[in-house]
């Protein structure tokens, strides 16, 4: 049973850890406290040790240490850790999903969505393994043999974000388990609890010491030692754009692998043949989830003229009906964003905006609940030269736009630097073909607000980085291909 004035209130209490874990250990950390604070309340949640770059390095030589009995196991004795893993996520689903929001914000309903999402990144991944198959190739001679093996890369190392703190983890660690790799995750500061207890669960899996670390601390320093360590071979990384162009420097002084996914800014197409109810909803839901702190949430959206004002006075009052508060209140639709820096940013936006001209429909400023509650905002007459339009938002704001025909809406949704993230809606088959594939960005969500599956593959491309997670293509990066050639046959 939980204890009295226990915030966390869980079934399991063994699942709220406070420690990184390394090689199968709970380490006292000894880097400074990290603090911990509930953004809905502002009540503190509680400390968490962090490790110096000293003892990350030390974890790092742990995984390395633990890499060959790893990758001796076969494919099906790692699989069946992993889907152990998976179902002990699943059993304990209500507690993590509590977790993540009492440490994060959102609706309990979304983290409890996630907690499925993520966990179904393990099965899939313990299942790719199992194929991770190389080939037989004809060889050019025929007293010759050509083999392609397929190997682990090695130790690889992960950093992920506050914003979805067990979907990005398992859609990381679960591919490299799958192929072989020890790794190392540095989850986001505001997050920690989350990452802990998955951990925990990992052990419990039976998943072995040095495989699966946390390690907690000063991100720019882990970063940097992650970078400069020879044993780590692969880094992936979700976050901003400006972060990864840092790792992605740091990274390039030992050759290593990276996957990068970074920042979007998603435009929301609604052509005048759509699907007028569904289109609204589905902007709705592209854009408002997490209260907008989704990379791939919708920040622009293009109408065309003939719907424009009708769009617009219907999306902008589902927006101003969401329901904004705790999520841990059953009727609660958005949560607070995640901190102080995140309400500044978004108010400085709209300021600049104002003054520039833009008409605010519902919202712009912070909710009457106070603290890091924002308003859902609806903004029409937007400069395309200010920053609301072009930079990635990561709050519940958008922008709404009219255009004349199918060149300028795509003219208009590929006028960015990022390239993670787009939608549109149309029910004329021949402009399904063409603007799925004019659109210029890694996914396309065609009359579907949903395009994420740990069965595609899900990335950016131009300043929203490189590399798939998910899918098939999701272990490819923690595989290296080892050609060998037999002669003498």
């Amino acid at each position: 049973m939980p204890a009295l004035n226990d915030p966390f209130a869980l079934q399991d209490a063994q699942l709220l850890r406070h420690q990184p874990f390394v090689n199968g250990q709970w380490m006292t950390g000894d880097g400074p406290a990290l603090v911990v604070d509930n953004p809905a309340t502002g009540v503190r949640l509680g400390e968490v040790g962090t490790l110096t770059p000293s003892s990350v390095n030390a974890a790092i030589d742990a995984a390395q240490a633990a890499l060959p009995g790893w990758k001796a196991m076969t494919a099906r004795e790692r699989s069946a850790r992993m889907e152990r893993w998976h179902d002990l996520i699943l059993e304990h689903s209500d507690d993590l999903a509590r977790i993540m929001t009492l440490e994060q914000g959102k609706p309990l309903s979304e983290a409890r969505g996630e907690i499925l999402y993520g966990a179904s990144f393990a099965k899939w991944f313990a299942e790719e393994g199992r194929r991770a198959v190389g080939e037989i190739i004809p060889p050019p001679q025929r007293n010759r043999r050509l083999l392609v093996l397929r190997e682990p890369i090695g130790v690889c190392a992960a950093i992920t974000p506050w914003n979805f703190p067990c979907a990005m983890i398992v859609r990381k660690t679960a591919p490299a388990l799958a192929a072989g790799c020890p790794i190392l995750l540095k989850p986001a500061e505001s997050t920690p609890f989350s990452a802990l207890a998955l951990a925990e669960l990992s052990q419990r899996a039976g998943i072995p010491p040095g495989v699966f670390n946390v390690v907690l601390g000063n991100p720019p320093d882990i970063g940097k030692t992650f970078a400069a360590h020879p044993a780590i071979r692969k880094l992936s990384f979700t976050g901003s754009t400006r972060t990864g162009r840092i790792l992605l420097a740091q990274s390039a002084e030992q050759i290593q692998k990276v996957t990068m996914e970074l920042g979007g800014n998603a435009p929301f197409i609604v052509f005048e043949d759509a699907d007028f109810d569904a289109a609204v909803e589905g902007a709705i839901a592209a854009k408002f989830r997490n209260a907008g702190q989704v990379c791939i949430a919708v920040n622009r959206i293009l109408v065309h003229e003939t719907l424009f004002g009708r769009f617009t006075e219907r999306f902008a009052a589902r927006a101003a009906a969401l329901k904004v508060g705790n999520g841990l209140d059953p009727d609660t639709d958005i949560g607070p964003l995640i901190n102080t820096a995140a309400v500044e940013r978004i108010t400085t936006l709209l300021a600049e905006a104002k003054t520039e001209g833009a008409k605010i429909h519902t919202g712009g400023q912070t909710h009457k609940l106070g603290g890091l509650y924002f308003e859902p905002t609806v903004i029409t007459q937007i400069s395309q030269q200010s920053r609301l339009w072009r930079e990635e938002i990561f709050g519940p704001v958008v922008t709404i736009l009219p255009f004349r025909d199918e060149a300028e809406a795509l003219r208009l949704a590929n006028a960015t630097e990022y390239g993670l993230a787009s939608y549109f809606y149309s029910r004329d088959l021949g402009r399904l073909f063409r603007v799925a594939e004019g659109l210029q960005f890694g996914m396309v969500g065609v009359n579907t607000p949903v395009i994420s599956s740990d069965c595609a593959p899900f990335g950016g491309i131009k300043a929203s980085g490189f590399g798939r997670e998910g899918s098939s293509h999701g272990i490819d990066d923690y595989l290296e291909s080892k050609t060998v050639w037999i002669g003498g046959i």
